[in-house]
């Protein structure tokens, strides 16, 4: 299957929506995955100029079929922000009839945010497999920064991580819907089974590198130096 995979990282001010204010502040990663055989694709968080990230699948060869959501925060998937408003799935999902893969406990906050409705979502639960032609996503329930926060597991050998984990740290657990037990959680136990050797790919370029190994992120990441669950609520949970 590595022969067949399809995966582009693209930085927002940078890889498209240069002309953008916000874009380039923000940092956010956003996701091309396909099968380069059957030419099916889809877009991870697909925000800000969101035809541009079509226009590059087009060039590409590939059709988009869907939409994978890390989490509901309009600097992924679109919505206000700080009073300006971000364009992302509400204005693809005009362009390309495609459905939007959430897990169920992020919905009403997607809802709310962009305004969607049932038609345009599909809900899942940790666990659930997305297969991309023959590329299989499993999208694993990662709550803490989000209720509803996912990561993306591509092919056995990526792991698309959106604010969930970061090369250098985490996502925020002050904001609302945040949960900083649950984040723990999410860190130590649920991640816990991807291997050292899977390729991280975070939601945002906080760093120098825009992806490294999760073996190496385990070993330098502060966010897993606490050897406690109330050494980390100490040190991470925005209180």
């Amino acid at each position: 299957m590595k022969d067949r995979l399809y995966f582009k990282q693209l930085l927002s001010g940078q890889d498209f929506a240069r002309d953008d204010p916000m874009a380039p502040q923000m940092a956010n990663f956003v996701y091309l995955i396909g099968d380069e055989v059957t030419r099916e694709a889809v877009i991870v968080d697909p925000a800000y100029r969101v035809d541009e990230l079509v226009h590059i699948l087009e060039e590409d060869e590939m059709q988009l079929t869907g939409v994978l959501a890390t989490h509901f925060h309009p600097d992924h998937i679109g919505g206000n922000m700080m009073g300006l408003e971000i364009e992302g799935v509400r204005e693809l999902l005009n362009m390309q009839g495609v459905k939007v893969h959430i897990q169920a406990e992020e919905e009403r906050w997607v809802k709310m945010v962009t305004g969607l409705s049932d038609s345009d979502l599909t809900t899942h639960e940790s666990g659930d497999k997305v297969t991309i032609g023959e590329i299989p996503i499993t999208l694993m329930h990662t709550p803490g920064h989000t209720p509803g926060s996912q990561c993306f597991y591509v092919n056995d050998e990526y792991l698309v991580s959106g604010d969930t984990l970061f090369l250098e740290g985490c996502g925020r657990t002050d904001l609302p819907g945040s949960d900083p037990a649950a984040l723990y959680e999410s860190l130590t136990q649920r991640l816990a089974k991807i291997p050292d050797s899977t390729i991280l790919f975070p939601g945002h370029l906080y760093s120098a590198q825009g992806h490294q190994s999760l073996g190496t992120t385990r070993r330098q990441n502060i966010v897993f130096k606490p050897k406690t669950e109330e050494q980390w609520l100490m040190m991470f949970s925005g209180k």
